[in-house]
């Protein structure tokens, strides 16, 4: 089997500087601004990214360093298997989020929602279409 390895296509500049400080989901942070630095050799894929309203970024759990296959949530007793939650103790640490995008300028992204700690790598963006994904 190969070894898969993913290399940042740019890093988070977030308010959250500590983990204990980051909002379960995105939902909670909806007015938590930040911006994404997009690496120079991948800054033509931005191009028609100011035309959308909200993207999908994925990203690397980079401090999580063990992960549980069974998990508690914070918000229940009940203990749940890992992928049925979004805990970021996960074997393979990529995380979700779904933010809006207020602005495109050169390589940087400027978000709405952010739920990433400060320099956080970004592995891709896809485009979100809230039309489809109510």
């Amino acid at each position: 089997m190969e070894d898969v390895k993913f290399n940042p296509i740019g890093y988070v500049e977030s308010p959250f500087k500590e983990l204990k400080d980051i909002p379960s989901e995105s939902i909670y942070a909806k007015d938590k601004k930040a911006i994404i630095h997009i690496k120079e050799e991948y800054r033509q894929g931005l191009k028609d990214l100011d035309k959308l309203t909200h993207i999908i970024v994925l990203f690397h759990f980079n401090k999580s360093r063990e992960f549980e296959l069974i998990t508690q949530t914070p918000w229940s007793d009940e203990k749940k298997g890992v992928f049925s939650t979004r805990s970021p103790r996960r074997p393979n640490a990529i995380g979700m989020s779904i933010v809006k995008i207020l602005e495109v300028v050169e390589n940087k992204i400027t978000i709405e929602g952010v739920d990433m700690l400060d320099s956080t790598p970004v592995l891709d963006i896809k485009p979100y279409n809230e039309k489809l994904n109510p």
